[in-house]
């Protein structure tokens, strides 16, 4: 019977060190996967620098270290669903793909899911990722409780209801704060959705109508390759009462309705999407644009994302569309989605609704970070705030000036760990160098 506790006395070696696209290799080789929380203190507390890693998910090195990592992908279950409170727990390395389908199974639901079902709910949390929706905010809206291993190797429980002065902090923590175990989310009652797929939407009927447009359905995506003065699809997704289809016409907004399952990206089979064509199915096999069983998006690929205020979306918009011919011969695809703001003191839309303007770039750095600095250039009047966990340029100082929540935030991971023993080179520059 092979030693389960290993891990938590000595890293195993691999070879295989890099994230989920390939471009980043982290700078170690010691990798610990353990899997109980007694574990992971024994861990922290032996070491003076440890990070953590959850699904790989991260296009920059926000989770790397040059010592040590600490994987949460054995952290993966349902510790408890409380139907009285309308709550679920879960350990911290469990995957939305995974989650999903056990919440259904039990008759409920969380309120959002990202693009993709094969990420870790605290990875997601802890960078603030999101799905779409005028109403939706990111996933870190959905946790009411957090426990986790700070630097000191305790345990510590954090509350929305009582650590209400910290607790917005303590979420989006950008994995500053310490290794976390476990997470409750909010849930509701499952539902029914159903995917609609549009093709070649005017920019013109954007411009003129575009809070219409992305308030059509509970979660609606725009996808553009920036070549033509048209989107080339608009994914709409919309909840549906118990024994009802919404039949939704032929023409939206003059973009045709598809006729096939699509990809989000041109001449990319649509077998690993989920299903369109207004085919209702469960919340969790319709909010992702990708099934949980296949490779999402294009596998090799370079991401970023930008967050700008919705209310300046059109004119956000028109600045990267006047940029076309210099960012489609690098780019897959690009996606643009709104996110309801919250109280999260880090996350991009602390206190403001956002439209997100997202790159899924060919996997060439060298062009790819020339073109970056363009895009926050023309960006700039907006104050973009970039994904935690994608590829930006920005300077620490523009950062710093665009989270006014930011000193309260340093003062708080101050409090759990004193030395930066989870803090790393990423930190340091983008945060704490400041």
């Amino acid at each position: 019977m092979e030693d389960a506790f290993l891990p938590a006395t000595q890293p195993e070696i691999i070879s295989e060190r890099q994230n989920w696209a390939g471009n980043i290799i982290f700078s170690t080789d010691k990798i610990y996967y353990p899997s109980s929380v007694p574990q992971i203190q024994s861990l922290v507390k032996k070491h003076h620098k440890l990070k953590a890693l959850g699904s790989r998910h991260c296009f920059n090195r926000i989770a790397d270290s040059g010592e040590y990592l600490l994987s949460t992908k054995n952290l993966n279950k349902v510790i408890a669903l409380n139907i009285p409170a309308l709550t679920v727990t879960v350990e911290g390395g469990l995957k939305y793909g995974e989650l999903a389908p056990y919440l259904h199974e039990n008759g409920f639901a969380l309120p959002n899911l990202a693009s993709l079902p094969h990420i870790s709910v605290a990875g997601s949390v802890i960078t603030a990722t999101h799905g779409s929706g005028i109403t939706n905010g990111n996933l870190a809206t959905s946790v009411v409780a957090m426990e986790f291993v700070a630097a000191d190797g305790e345990v510590y429980a954090l509350s929305k209801e009582i650590d209400v002065d910290i607790f917005n902090g303590a979420v989006v923590n950008l994995g500053a704060l310490g290794i976390i175990t476990k997470l409750t989310l909010t849930i509701e009652p499952t539902f029914q959705v159903q995917q609609h797929v549009f093709e070649w939407l005017p920019l013109t009927e954007l411009k003129a109508n575009f809070e219409a447009i992305v308030s059509a359905g509970y979660s609606v995506s725009l996808f553009t390759d920036w070549r033509q003065d048209s989107l080339n699809k608009v994914w709409i997704k919309s909840c549906l009462v118990a024994g009802e289809e919404n039949q939704l016409a032929p023409l939206f907004f003059g973009a045709q309705a598809a006729t096939q399952n699509l990809h989000p990206i041109a001449d990319v089979p649509a077998e690993n999407c989920t299903e369109q064509l207004g085919i209702p199915g469960p919340w969790h096999d319709r909010l992702p644009h990708f099934k949980m069983g296949f490779t999402p998006s294009s596998g090799v690929e370079l991401q970023s994302e930008y967050f700008v205020p919705r209310h300046q979306a059109v004119e956000a918009i028109e600045a990267i569309a006047r940029m076309g011919e210099i960012i489609s011969p690098h780019l897959y695809i690009s996606e643009i989605r709104t996110i309801a703001a919250d109280d999260c003191w880090m996350s991009p839309c602390y206190q403001q609704p956002c439209v997100a303007l997202h790159f899924t770039w060919h996997p060439n750095w060298l062009a790819v970070s020339k073109i970056l600095p363009l895009i926050e250039r023309e960006l700039a009047p907006f104050s973009p705030r970039p994904h935690w966990g994608k590829l930006f340029t920005l300077p620490a100082q523009v950062l710093a000036s665009r989270y006014e929540r930011l000193p309260d935030f340093k003062d708080l991971v101050f409090r759990y760990d004193p030395t930066g023993k989870f803090r790393n080179e990423f930190l340091d520059k983008n945060l704490f160098g400041v």
